[in-house]
């Protein structure tokens, strides 16, 4: 774990959640679940049952959702409600302000990036088909890690970091076919606008930014330290067990990859937007003329 004042070093890397980072699906998310939940005279979801979905992947922020909401329905019924919303609503997904002009910033910049969604390939095509050519301009199909990834273990999604040190391995690969000097964690930014993603980013070993909405910024007032430390969550009784059996018994840098950071350790910043980003305070340079 951290330990020291040193600050962290500059950036040469982003590693990009999506949903409620990049695009507007968070918000669409929550009108289906509304809707469903209206549909069987339940309550709207609210922050604090939301703030432990986000970031996680489907089948685990399916069981914290169940346990709240007591829908009077099976589970294959709610996913098939579910889906046909979703087919409905996703296809409208627009990107979040500031998220073009960072993308081309960092693209300008030589910054390596890639991206690290939970969104299973289903509901990742959903949303993206008509932005398509806009991921394709920043991201290469190698560097799209997906919830549903092969690579990644089962159980081992977000607050886990093995979704980031799988983007993290794909553009180091590629570095490594164009002979240059591979990636460390410490080098790379990871965006994230959930809890869960940012626990993850900082047991990848990553510098992170936490852009959160607005209702999940205000559900931990006070706490935003923890967060950005990664030693927050809630449910996370099996995630720390499990965690503990598999954390990387190795340094990268300053960090051992598998764990959390600490308080104020410099690796962890909140921007309440993307826009105007300060790419020179994270080391990012303007490139030569």
């Amino acid at each position: 774990m951290i330990s020291d004042n040193t600050p962290p070093p500059p950036i040469r890397a982003a590693l990009f959640d999506m949903d409620g980072l990049l695009i507007d699906s968070e918000d669409l998310y929550t009108q289906v679940t509304n809707t469903l939940l209206a549909r069987y005279n339940r309550p709207s979801l609210p922050w604090s049952v939301k703030a432990q979905l986000q970031g996680r992947p489907g089948a685990q922020a399916y069981e914290i959702f169940r346990a709240w909401a007591q829908l009077p329905i099976p589970v294959e019924q709610f996913h098939v409600e579910q889906q046909a919303l979703q087919k409905e609503l996703f296809p409208k997904t627009n990107w979040l302000p500031g998220v073009l002009d960072l993308l081309e910033g960092l693209q300008k910049r030589g910054t390596h990036m890639a991206l690290a969604t939970s969104s299973h390939r289903f509901t990742y095509d959903l949303k993206t088909a008509h932005l398509k050519e806009v991921f394709d301009r920043y991201f290469k199909d190698e560097h799209k890690i997906l919830g549903d990834d092969e690579r990644i273990p089962k159980g081992r999604g977000k607050p886990a970091p093995d979704i980031y040190l799988l983007a993290l391995s794909t553009l180091n690969k590629t570095l490594e076919e164009q002979g240059e000097q591979p990636l460390k964690p410490e080098e790379c930014l990871v965006f994230e606008d959930s809890v869960p993603g940012v626990e993850a980013g900082r047991r990848a070993g990553c510098q992170v930014v936490w852009c959160p909405h607005p209702g999940l910024l205000n559900e931990y007032k006070g706490r935003e330290k923890e967060v950005l430390a990664g030693l927050t969550g809630e449910h996370r009784e099996d995630e720390e067990e499990q965690l503990r059996k598999t954390e990387v018994d190795v340094q990268e840098g300053k960090q051992r990859v598998g764990m959390p950071g600490e308080i104020d350790d410099g690796f962890g910043r909140l921007h309440a937007l993307l826009e105007n980003f300060p790419y020179e305070s994270y080391g990012i340079k303007e490139p030569a003329t």
